[in-house]
């Protein structure tokens, strides 16, 4: 179960670090979409072209007529120019009876605070007080453009007068602004607001907790997050629907001091309650295990997050566990798991057909190892390279040439360097097994390649020609080896 999210700024394209220097954002203009239609175009690259004192008049010449729909978009690739973009909402104002979308002034509020324009910013919003046009996505956007510029405290005070322009200061609008505040990686504040909002404005909910976990777990305060954790059960209970806080807890905790056993401890208390994270922690916990070789303690969550929480496993996470049994040397349990992906819904990838066949051919099970290697061309996964190289000098020690030959063929359809080990180490091979044919063949193939071999592996084929009397065929070959 996801948990409701609070309301964000109207969709607008800044592109801001949360601790930029400057605080400045960076917008998307027109320039930066393609397939924009010629009046869009040519609109937006007045705004962004014409000096604010003649934006006016230069879009009264273009003789365009706009819909509300037009106004959206323009302004929402107009950031970067807020003076002109406001002389176009004017502009636009009066074709449309001055009847804008509260989507359209909810972006000029947006793009005068993004920009740092805070009083022009609370003169829309007035406007729009007199219109009935706000919303809580309103304050959403002022609660971001103030924590975005350093003034967190300025935000807090939004909040606090929200009322006083028709808007309900709520658990909704509380975590909108717990969310802003923590985006901008601080935590420490939204969580001492909350302190003083619960005793005298709003309760909190699990959204709430579950907001101030994301941002400790954003800021990695393993100790924060635990104290925030024994508070929201404190104030709240058990709750098996508040998942995002218990993966965010786990996710924190897991990457803290002896981190794996410390998640330990919460997860246990939340299983016997029957509060249960989501597939977030499941895979941040799988990796912790895949890279302390933990099979134990995976297939304890495997068990957990199957059978109890009723989540379905990823390929990654397969893929994961695969990993773990191949350490281990057990390829059988990894074949079940390869074999049981896709009649849970998970298909296997390149990795997991890569994982499986590595190992097979490193513990020399040769005709296992053919089964998958046949399935992964079926399902058009190519084996990589070293997994190549691999499998035809096991394949031609243990005389099985012509999964050796197979093998070849698929490296040199799908890899075009580095090519020339495996090259002479199968012509020797086949050579060695007595198919001299096979080899002058592939021998010629491989010169046509221009893939080089070596004069070692040449003089080996004529050992065998000459013995063959077709000392002929040595001749030829070594006139294209030659003239390569």
């Amino acid at each position: 179960m996801s948990r409701k999210r609070p309301y964000s700024p109207p969709p607008h394209p800044p592109s801001l670090s949360p601790n930029s220097k400057n605080n400045r954002p960076t917008f998307t203009s027109y320039l930066d979409v393609p397939n924009l239609t010629p009046k869009i175009n040519s609109l937006c690259e007045i705004i962004a072209t014409t000096p604010s004192l003649s934006v006016e008049k230069t879009l009264d010449e273009t003789g365009y007529r706009v819909s509300r729909e037009d106004v959206e978009e323009v302004l929402k690739l107009s950031y970067g120019f807020p003076g002109q973009a406001v002389k176009f909402f004017r502009w636009s104002g009066y074709q449309l009876n001055d009847n804008h979308s509260p989507y359209a002034w909810n972006l000029v509020v947006d793009l005068l605070g993004k920009n740092g324009f805070f009083d022009a910013m609370w003169d829309a919003i007035k406007s729009m007080h007199k219109e009935r046009l706000l919303s809580l996505a309103t304050f959403a956007s002022v609660f971001s453009s103030y924590v975005i510029a350093g003034r967190v405290r300025d935000a807090i005070v939004a909040f606090e007068v929200m009322e006083n322009y028709g808007c309900a200061r709520d658990v909704v609008a509380l975590n909108s602004l717990l969310s802003a505040i923590c985006r901008d990686g601080r935590t420490f504040d939204a969580y001492e607001y909350l302190k003083v909002a619960k005793n005298a404005i709003v309760r909190p909910d699990s959204d709430t907790y579950a907001i101030l976990m994301e941002g400790w777990e954003g800021e990695k305060n393993v100790a924060s997050a635990k104290e925030t954790f024994a508070e929201m059960v404190f104030e709240l209970g058990w709750d098996p629907g508040n998942v995002p806080a218990y993966d965010s807890c786990l996710c924190t905790v897991i990457k803290g001091v002896n981190g794996i056993h410390e998640a330990m401890k919460f997860f246990d208390s939340m299983r016997d309650r029957r509060c249960y994270p989501g597939m977030r922690f499941f895979k941040v916990a799988m990796d912790e295990c895949v890279k302390y070789h933990d099979l134990r303690m995976a297939e304890f969550f495997w068990e957990v997050m199957v059978d109890k929480a009723g989540l379905q496993p990823t390929t990654q996470l397969y893929n994961s566990m695969m990993a773990l049994y191949c350490y281990h040397n057990d390829t059988d349990e990894a074949k079940k798991m390869l074999d049981d992906m896709v009649y849970k819904g998970a298909f296997p990838d390149m990795l997991s057909y890569n994982l499986l066949f590595r190992f097979l051919i490193k513990g020399r099970k040769l005709r296992e190892s053919s089964v998958v290697f046949n399935e992964m061309l079926k399902n058009e996964c190519v084996p990589d390279q070293p997994n190549c190289d691999a499998a035809v000098k096991v394949y031609v020690d243990n005389g099985d040439a012509f999964m050796a030959m197979k093998v070849w063929k698929c490296m040199v359809e799908n890899y075009d360097k580095d090519l020339e080990d495996t090259a002479n180490f199968l012509i020797g091979g086949l050579r060695d097994l007595d198919r001299v044919p096979e080899a002058v063949k592939y021998a010629e193939d491989m010169i046509s390649r221009r893939i080089k071999l070596t004069s070692s592996t040449l003089s080996k084929l004529k050992q065998s020609l000459v013995k063959d009397r077709k000392e002929f065929v040595y001749q030829e070959l070594l006139r294209k080896w030659k003239s390569r």
